[in-house]
C-alpha cells in the first residue's frame, strides 16, 4: 500500500516510501528515457511538492537534461508546455486526488500526453534497474524557469469557445480549487468570460479544504455555497486540476460523469467525428452519439481501457474530436492530449449558452442512468483470483477482458478491475435506475466477496 509503480507513473507516501532518494532515481531514470533532452516540470500545491520536484530535478540534471521549472500548475498546463518549448518530456508531481500525505511523479512525452503503455514500462524498468547514466560535469543540465506557462494555457482555451457571446451571458460561478493547483489558472479563465466569481478554497496552499476527490459526499459545502450565492453553475476541480465536477444552479451536483457528457453535447454540434471514453464511463455518451447518428450525423464511441494514456492511444488511432473519462476528465486535442478542468469549465459554460436555459433543465434533457462506484482495499494476488472467479461465473455474458472485466447485459454493465494509481479494486454498475444497479452489482460482488 505504501508504493504505486505502474505505467501511471509513481505514487508513495511522503515521509515513508516517497522519498528524495527515490524521486531523484525516478528524475534520472525518466533522464535516460529522454536521452538527456529538455524536460519541463511543474507541481500540484502539496506542502510536500518542492520537495520532490528539487530531487527529481537533481535526477534530471545529473542525468545531462535542462529542466525548465513552471512552479505550481495544473497537469494540463506542463502537457501543453512541452509541445509548445518543444521539450523532450514532462514530468508532473502530483498524486491527483489522493489525501496530502501522498504524492506522485506523473511522465509526460515529447507529444504533450501520458505514454503509452510500451514507453511507460521502458521508464519503470530503468526506474527498478537503479543504474542511472550520470554525465561528467561539463554536461551537467542546466535549470531555468517560466511563469508564464498558465497564461499560454487559458489562452488555448479560450480559443475554443465563443468568448463575448459567453461574456454577454455574465454567468456567476462559484469555484472550488481545493487549495490545489487550478486556483489561479481557473479564475484567470473565468474572469476573462466575463463571469462573476465566488472563489473557495482558492489558495494553492496544499492543505486541502475536504477530501480532495470531486465526488458527491466531498461537495456539500460546494453545493450549498452554489445555491446560496443564487450562481448559475459551480464548479469543483481536484488538486492538479485534470478533472472537474459540476453543481447546478439549484445547488444539485450532477456529478463526474456529466462533464464528458456535457463535452460531448457541445461537440455534436462540430464537425462529425469519433469519440472515445473508457470502460468505466457511462452510457449517456453513446445515447447522445446515437442520436446525432439518427439525425445523419455520425459520431462512433470507441471503448478504451481505465487510464489516460489509454484513452489517448485509442483517440489517435481512431481520431477522435474528443475523448475523456467518467471522472470529469475531459480531452479535447485542440487544447492537449491531457485532461483538463479549464477545457470542461469552457466548454460547460457555451453549452449554457448555447442552450439558453439553466444547467438543471439542460441536464434533464439529456440521458440518465444510475450509477454506482465502490471501491475497497485488495492487495495484487486477490485481484486476479476475483477476477478469474467473476469471468468463470458470467462467461454466457458478453464480457470485456481489456481491462479487468466489463459484463454487459441489456439493462445495464459492471466493471470490475484494479486501480492504476491506488491499492484498491473498484467495482461499478450502471443501469437504468439505482435499484437496477444496485442489483447488478450486488450480483457481481457475491463472487468477489467469496474470494
Amino acid at each position: 500500500m505504501a508504493l504505486m509503480v505502474s505505467v501511471s507513473g509513481i505514487r508513495g507516501l511522503i515521509g515513508s516510501t516517497m522519498t528524495p532518494q527515490l524521486a531523484a532515481s525516478a528524475g534520472g531514470a525518466f533522464a535516460q528515457s529522454v536521452d538527456s533532452g529538455r524536460v519541463v516540470i511543474g507541481r500540484d500545491s502539496r506542502p510536500s511538492g518542492y520537495m520532490v520536484s528539487s530531487a527529481v530535478v537533481s535526477g534530471l540534471l545529473a542525468g545531462g537534461c535542462d529542466v525548465v521549472d513552471l512552479g505550481i500548475v495544473t497537469t494540463p498546463t506542463v502537457a501543453i508546455a512541452v509541445r509548445e518549448l518543444a521539450a523532450a518530456g514532462g514530468i508532473v508531481i502530483t498524486a491527483s486526488h489522493n489525501p496530502s500525505q501522498w504524492n506522485g511523479i506523473k511522465f509526460i512525452n515529447r507529444s504533450g500526453c501520458a505514454p503509452p503503455r510500451s514507453e511507460a514500462e521502458q521508464i519503470i524498468a530503468a526506474f527498478r534497474a537503479q543504474d542511472p547514466r550520470l554525465v561528467e560535469v561539463d554536461a551537467i543540465g542546466r535549470l531555468s524557469s517560466d511563469e508564464s506557462a498558465s497564461d499560454r494555457h487559458v489562452e488555448k482555451v479560450l480559443s475554443i469557445v465563443d468568448v463575448e457571446r459567453i461574456r454577454d451571458r455574465g454567468f456567476r460561478v462559484v469555484l472550488d480549487s481545493v487549495n490545489g493547483a487550478g486556483g489561479p489558472a481557473g479564475r484567470m479563465l473565468l474572469s476573462r468570460l466575463g463571469c462573476d466569481v465566488v472563489h473557495i478554497n482558492a489558495e494553492p496552499t496544499g492543505v486541502f479544504a475536504h477530501t480532495p476527490e470531486p465526488t458527491r459526499e466531498n461537495l456539500t459545502d460546494l453545493c450549498a455555497r452554489t445555491r446560496k450565492a443564487e450562481a448559475d453553475v459551480g464548479f469543483a476541480q481536484d488538486p492538479d486540476a485534470d478533472r472537474l465536477a459540476i453543481v447546478d444552479e439549484q445547488g444539485g451536483y450532477i456529478g463526474e460523469e456529466y462533464t464528458l457528457a456535457l463535452a460531448v453535447l457541445h461537440i455534436l454540434g462540430s464537425e462529425p467525428g469519433p469519440l472515445c471514453a473508457n470502460l468505466s464511463t457511462s452510457r449517456m455518451i453513446d445515447v447522445l452519439a446515437d442520436r446525432a447518428t439518427q439525425a445523419g450525423r455520425a459520431f462512433p464511441v470507441h471503448r478504451s481501457p481505465v487510464g489516460e494514456a489509454n484513452v489517448v492511444e485509442v483517440m489517435k488511432q481512431q481520431r477522435c474530436v474528443l475523448g475523456g473519462e467518467g471522472n470529469g476528465g475531459v480531452i479535447d486535442p485542440r487544447i492537449v492530449y491531457v485532461r483538463d478542468s479549464l477545457t470542461a469549465m469552457a466548454i460547460t459554460l457555451q453549452v449554457m449558452t448555447d442552450g439558453g436555459a439553466p444547467l438543471s433543465d439542460i441536464v434533464a434533457r439529456m440521458p440518465r442512468f444510475a450509477m454506482v462506484k465502490q471501491k475497497f482495499p485488495c492487495d495484487s494476488d486477490r485481484i486476479q483470483r476475483a477476477l478469474a472467479a467473476v469471468q468463470e461465473e458470467f462467461a454466457r455474458e458478453q464480457i470485456s477482458t481489456i481491462d479487468g472485466i466489463r459484463i454487459d447485459w441489456p439493462e445495464g454493465w459492471v466493471h470490475v478491475r484494479a486501480s492504476n494509481t491506488e491499492p484498491i479494486m473498484r467495482v461499478i454498475a450502471e443501469a437504468e435506475d439505482d435499484d437496477s444497479a444496485d442489483d447488478l452489482i450486488t450480483r457481481v460482488r457475491q463472487v468477489v466477496d467469496r474470494v
